[in-house]
């Protein structure tokens, strides 16, 4: 039976990732659990007259919690007991569930992928219909939901302190991929005692890119399972979906993240397949997806996807 995480001033940080954190709960590798998040700060929440529910944990942690950097609410983070460094910790992401039928988007000056271009800030708030699964745009569209976390990640190498939540980097983070939705499994290299997972930033809805800064942003429950892995070597967060392997580079220059999955998957092909390395790179060029993760955290981020049927290794 899984436990579950609310979300409170007590589990919640604000802002940043630290591997000096105490951890609120702590689980056994195999255990699974359900973790209550929200979103936003004061200015991005609506008025009690509109109709939205509004998750009286959220008013609680504006008014007791202290914004320490730029960036997220995380709930967690979670120790999974006898993780240690050199070890990758297994996210399985089993649901994903909204909890409000609101969101909100943000366009921010000097920000996003066009800062110049939009001089003017905004807020939008999303209804959010939580039967269809449909958001219901100011224009009239309805657009079909998908949630998904745009931040899950355990604690940074100890010697990086305090960071930030906004730039992803190999500790995972504000990753922002659209693919990990319920059913896809999340890997992160582990760096600390305990690895210490936290999530946060709950997305209804993104396009590959997240042009305009951010999501349809919102509160989510999801419900992981968490698996110590020692026969695992990552320097690098992956995922793998139902049909895909999925590799990622996160860097300020897409260039450079392209390199990184590109790089990631051919590695990801030969150990899974003992194909030989000038295969698995022609194999990529013939049938592997490059996509934009992210332009808009300062590290930008680039996927890779792989169908998992060319992989079979009767094949080869």
């Amino acid at each position: 039976m899984a436990v579950r995480l609310k979300a409170s001033p007590e589990t919640c940080v604000w802002g940043y990732f630290d591997a000096t954190q105490d951890p609120v709960l702590e689980l056994q590798s195999g255990e699974t659990v359900i973790i209550d998040t929200v979103s936003g700060g004061p200015e991005q929440i609506p008025s009690p007259s509109d109709g939205f529910h509004i998750p009286p944990e959220l008013l609680d942690i504006h008014a007791k919690s202290y914004r320490q950097l730029p960036g997220h609410i995380l709930t967690g983070p979670i120790a999974i007991a006898g993780a240690r460094p050199g070890q990758v910790l297994e996210v399985q992401i089993i649901d994903v569930q909204l909890r409000q039928n609101w969101g909100w988007n943000l366009i921010r000056p000097l920000a996003g992928t066009l800062p110049d271009d939009f001089p003017n800030a905004r807020t939008t708030l999303i209804p959010l219909d939580l039967d269809k699964m449909t958001a219901k745009l100011s224009w009239g569209l309805d657009l079909p939901l998908r949630p998904f976390f745009g931040v899950m990640g355990v604690a940074p190498p100890p010697n990086w302190g305090r960071i930030s939540t906004i730039q992803p980097r190999a500790h995972g983070g504000n990753i922002d991929n659209k693919e990990l939705v319920a059913g896809t499994t999340l890997y992160l290299p582990i760096f600390t005692e305990g690895a210490l997972f936290s999530c946060g930033d709950g997305h209804g809805a993104q396009g590959d890119g997240e042009v305009c800064v951010t999501a349809i942003e919102t509160a989510l429950e999801g419900t992981f399972r968490f698996i110590l892995r020692d026969d695992l070597q990552l320097t690098y967060p992956r995922a793998q979906s139902s049909t895909h392997l999925i590799t990622m580079g996160m860097h300020e220059d897409l260039d450079r993240c392209a390199e990184m999955a590109l790089r990631d998957m051919i590695n990801w092909i030969v150990q899974r397949t003992g194909m030989g390395r000038e295969d698995a790179y022609m194999l990529c060029s013939l049938a592997g997806d490059l996509r934009i993760t992210q332009t808009v955290n300062g590290n930008k981020g680039v996927h890779m996807t792989m169908e998992t049927t060319l992989l079979d290794t009767k094949a080869h």
